[in-house]
């Protein structure tokens, strides 16, 4: 009876996501500064599909083609792809205060990115600067740790290892922006290091979403082994859990994952840290239902705030502003819920 209870409650849960999803994508194509009506989409879809004229010009088809329904898909696959991350971490780590920065791909990515904007190279050679250093930063994580750790500590000394290298590339960012032209360079660097969905465009989406099928589906398909790491590492392995290459695994996909976010958004934090737990509050934390639930949450999250950055003022709010305002107080709540339960 409680199973059947719970099977009816995630499905409720599900169903409430997708219609939140769904509504709130109709909601994000009408805000904005440039005004579009309902009727108006209606009538840019049928120009888009038929060729028959909306009558509304160009400059409406531009905006609502090339400019607000690609930050939508972006918004969605940001906020999914970073739930996701977090998600995987922290029950790869058994910490439920871990986000998808642990590693330092983060701090990695971020170095790269303004590394090439202080050099002036394109939007392309930044982002994969950005994306390239993202992976660095993790690889050389995974290497120190493999090299001065044990077995038995192998989570531990990952997520120390991790800390350290965040605060090195951090470091870095920091000597990139104080070599940098301030007056060209390092306000682009700035802003870029604060996170926005402007860059996303319709001709970013070919390139995220084969990276995004390549991290996330190996999750989801292994989400059902996932559930084993809250146990020990040797009863993981008394089950015939490879728990070094699940661990692998998870750590490839979700830096997969993470860098390719940070290298054309930037910097968005608090999304992989907070909305893991909403999830949890919502269905528990078998990871088989909960990581569905993250991801929709964590796009519809995204969505929203990004909704709010562009429409708010009359100049876009950086977004990673958005989520920390949003993010900071959520945590201090986490922490006061726990501290009550302590009791």
């Amino acid at each position: 009876m409680t199973k059947e209870r719970g099977k009816f409650r995630y499905a409720v849960v599900l169903l409430g996501l997708v219609v939140l999803m769904l509504g709130s994508i109709f909601l994000s194509f009408f805000l904005g500064r440039y005004s579009i009506t309902p009727k108006q989409v209606l009538l840019l879809v049928r120009e888009y599909f038929s060729g028959i004229p909306s009558g509304m010009g160009r400059s409406a088809y531009k905006v609502f083609f090339n400019i607000r329904l690609p930050r939508i898909v972006g918004a969605l696959w940001g906020g999914a792809a970073l739930t996701l991350s977090g998600s995987v971490y922290q029950a790869t780590f058994r910490n439920s205060m871990v986000s998808p920065d642990i590693l330092g791909a983060t701090a990695g990515a971020g170095f790269g990115a303004a590394l090439g904007l202080m050099l002036d190279c394109g939007n392309t050679a930044v982002q994969v600067s950005s994306f390239g250093f993202g992976l660095l930063a993790v690889l050389l994580t995974c290497a120190i740790g493999s090299a001065v750790g044990s077995r038995r500590n192998s989570a531990l000394t990952l997520v120390l290892t991790g800390m350290v290298m965040q605060a090195l590339f951090q470091a870095l960012i920091s000597l990139i922006k104080y070599v940098a032209d301030p007056y060209s360079k390092l306000p682009a660097i700035t802003f870029w290091l604060m996170g926005s969905l402007s860059s996303f465009t319709s001709h970013s989406i070919p390139l995220v979403l084969p990276s995004f099928l390549v991290g996330a589906l190996p999750l989801f398909l292994l989400r059902w082994r996932i559930n084993s790491l809250f146990l020990s590492d040797e009863e993981a392995l008394s089950m015939g859990v490879n728990v070094a290459a699940l661990r692998r695994t998870i750590i490839v996909c979700a830096t997969l994952l993470t860098s390719t976010v940070v290298s054309i958004c930037g910097t968005i934090g608090w999304v992989g840290l907070i909305i893991p737990h909403a999830a949890r509050m919502l269905v528990g934390p078998d990871n088989r239902i909960q990581l569905p639930v993250s991801v929709l949450l964590g796009g519809t999250y995204l969505l929203l705030v990004d909704d709010v950055a562009r429409s708010a003022m009359a100049m876009e709010i950086p977004i990673g502003i958005l989520t920390a305002m949003v993010g900071a107080p959520f945590f201090i709540y986490l922490i006061y819920r726990q501290g009550k339960r302590g009791q």
